[in-house]
């Protein structure tokens, strides 16, 4: 891969480097292009186009890169949008790649990465949910897992949800009883749990079920995962039939039950297709500017879910063309199915196709069906679409009243873009958290919410105005950093708020406004939401600077919606909160002692009977202690009592 612009071909194509930096003064807009164009080769390539300012504009791909590129330096036969890019392109660079599949691969690698204003961009919040079945221990364990593929085992999806996941798992547990309990609890337990008790895990934590016979219900939740299902099916039956013979009801009963949850998984997954066993549907409408794309999920001959997206783009460009640039996008850093359909043909579909075969190193056929159950469900798909963005449609005009309504009420310059709001949950001051929720024009924007875990070592416990501080101070000192480029990067938390909306009175606020002026921060609004008399809703009082505070008029829509936000970040807050009480019960005070592992661990609970039992025991019970030598034994000694001369 060579670069032939301004940079090395491994900075241009991190986007790492200076390219946020100021063009060269010269040629800009059709007259730079020409000059690009007598170096460029006849072979496949992605190029970049900057503004004068150097903000990135366009990532495009190209068979040619020296034909593709000529065609900008045409005055003639452009829409509006690329007429404007190309006026105001001050910068170019390029990539030459072996294949015009590279540059595919690359262009979508990079559009994701750097964000170009007149590209079509996929917004992904977040990344889909999969069930994991580990490799790493001897009784494999089933449970939902989200991000980077990084643990050993057999990963199955994606699902749409984790509601989608968890109800599948729910049911996976009832039909092959595998264990969803993590490695220490394993480890740790000396007498079955009740989910062994109520016949949803066969309990090989305490050798109820021995390796061999755990096996065969992992490779049977395989076989069902991968889609032979009925094979599955057909073999519990064998197996109860068997047992009803031989007079082990039972016996009979546990297999009678597990055909019932593998029965109430495939009832439950929605429109389950006869003829489609792996394949991802994509189904576009597009309607006043905008375009919905919906994906279905079809694994193991079962609807595992879909999704709606709502790419940003020109709104001059047609579905086909939205459709084809977000399929790049979306299999940029996604395993890809057997199979993809489309409700459009889009211009792309050979390459990409090409494409996904290469990356999934297996064949993938992408195609528009016509007629059968196929394209009974691609038409299914695009009705949810329509519908969706209709919605959205709706959504969106009622949210900029309200927006103008919020700006309006606080006397501010325009409908805001961000709302940031925050409050704090603790219980007597104890594992304190702060929470941030951010809305804007589009709604909830889920992907950026922040959690602050408060730390500060000089709080008072139940100081709510020193939590608020802390949490204040850590977001806008780093917001200050971002945009100052000390860390090094520009990111999206580096988008400022147009208005805070602090959960509390008129001490709350002080804290807000301290925490700004001493930043040097003047261009945020803030605004303190005080609940009402006996947290009566409705009749919430609001303080502002250099204004007395106020009261809105009871049926006002946009009290309504403050109201919401508030009780969203009240939400977040308390659910962030209960995580962390939560993680903080579940942590076994010997999981700190250097040199104990499960086996270690296993040995002193049953010896001792609980944590707190081995904490209070003396060095020589802890020696006495079958599989614990004497030097583990004064680690664990000295850990509880806090012996100095030996910290470990």
């Amino acid at each position: 891969m060579n670069d032939n612009g301004d940079k090395p071909a491994e900075e241009a194509a991190t986007g790492t480097g200076n390219s946020g930096g100021a063009a060269e003064t010269g040629p800009t807009g059709a007259a730079l292009i020409a000059a690009k164009v007598k170096l460029l080769p006849d072979s496949p390539g992605v190029y970049r186009m900057y503004d004068a300012g150097g903000d990135l504009l366009y990532v495009g791909k190209a068979r040619s890169l020296k034909k593709r590129v000529t065609s900008y330096t045409k005055l003639a036969g452009h829409s509006n949008r690329i007429a404007r890019m190309i006026a105001s392109t001050a910068q170019m660079e390029f990539i030459s790649t072996a294949t015009e599949t590279d540059a595919l691969l690359l262009e979508a690698n990079l559009i994701k990465r750097l964000k170009p204003r007149y590209n079509v961009l996929m917004r992904d919040d977040k990344s889909f949910p999969y069930i994991l079945l580990t490799g790493d221990h001897d009784f494999p364990q089933a449970l939902k897992h989200r991000g980077a593929r990084s643990r050993k085992g057999d990963y199955y999806g994606p699902f749409a949800s984790a509601g989608a996941v968890t109800a599948t798992l729910n049911a996976l547990q009832k039909a092959f009883l595998l264990r969803s309990c993590s490695d220490s609890v394993f480890e740790s337990r000396t007498r079955p749990c009740l989910l062994f008790q109520i016949k949803r895990c066969s309990a090989p934590c305490t050798g109820e079920i021995d390796a061999e016979g755990y096996a065969k219900l992992v490779a049977e939740a395989r076989d069902f995962l991968k889609g032979r299902s009925r094979k599955t099916q057909q073999q519990l039956v064998s197996l109860m039939d068997e047992a009803s013979t031989g007079l082990d009801f039972e016996r009979a009963a546990i297999y009678r039950d597990r055909i019932r949850a593998l029965t109430q998984i495939q009832q439950h997954q929605g429109i389950n297709p006869r003829t489609v066993v792996e394949a991802d549907l994509f189904a576009a409408w597009s309607e006043g500017g905008q375009t919905c794309v919906q994906v279905f999920f079809f694994r193991a001959g079962q609807n595992w879910g879909n999704r709606a997206y709502f790419p940003r783009h020109d709104r001059e460009l047609t579905t086909e063309e939205v459709l084809d640039a977000f399929l790049a996008q979306f299999y940029e850093d996604r395993p890809p199915p057997r199979m993809v359909l489309l409700s459009h043909d889009v211009p792309g579909r050979a390459l990409l196709a090409e494409a996904l075969t290469i990356r999934a190193e297996r064949k993938v056929a992408v195609g528009v069906p016509r007629r059968g159950e196929k394209r009974e469900l691609v038409d299914h798909a695009l009705t949810n679409a329509r519908e969706a963005l209709g919605r959205r449609l709706a959504e969106s005009s009622t949210q900029r009243k309200l927006l103008e309504g919020v700006a309006e009420a606080f006397d501010l310059e325009a409908p805001p873009q961000r709302i940031e709001v925050y409050d704090n949950s603790h219980i007597s001051g104890t594992k304190a958290v702060g929470g941030m929720i951010v809305a804007g024009p589009e709604g909830f924007m889920k992907n950026q919410y922040r959690k602050f875990n408060i730390k500060g070592p000089d709080i008072e416990p139940g100081d709510d105005y020193a939590m608020m501080r802390e949490v204040l101070t850590r977001r806008f000192t780093r917001l200050v950093r971002e945009s100052e480029g000390r860390d090094g990067k520009e990111g999206e938390d580096a988008t400022w708020p147009d208005l805070i909306l602090i959960d509390g009175g008129a001490g709350q606020l002080k804290v807000a406004l301290e925490v700004l002026e001493e930043l040097g921060i003047d261009n945020v609004t803030a605004v303190g939401v005080a609940k009402g008399p006996e947290r009566d809703a409705g009749r919430e009082r609001f303080f502002m600077a250099g204004r007395a505070d106020f009261m809105m008029e009871p049926r006002n829509p946009v009290l309504y919606y403050l109201q919401r936000l508030r009780d969203e970040a009240h939400r977040y807050a308390i659910g962030s909160h209960r995580a962390r009480r939560s993680k903080a019960i579940g942590v076994n005070p010997l999981d700190e002692v250097p040199g104990i592992g499960p086996g270690r661990k296993r040995a002193l609970l049953q010896h001792f009977g609980s944590a707190r039992a081995v904490a209070r025991a003396g060095l020589s019970d802890l020696e006495s202690v079958n599989g614990i030598s004497a030097k583990v034994a004064r680690a664990v000694y000295d850990h509880f009592h806090g012996n100095p001369d030996n910290p470990s």
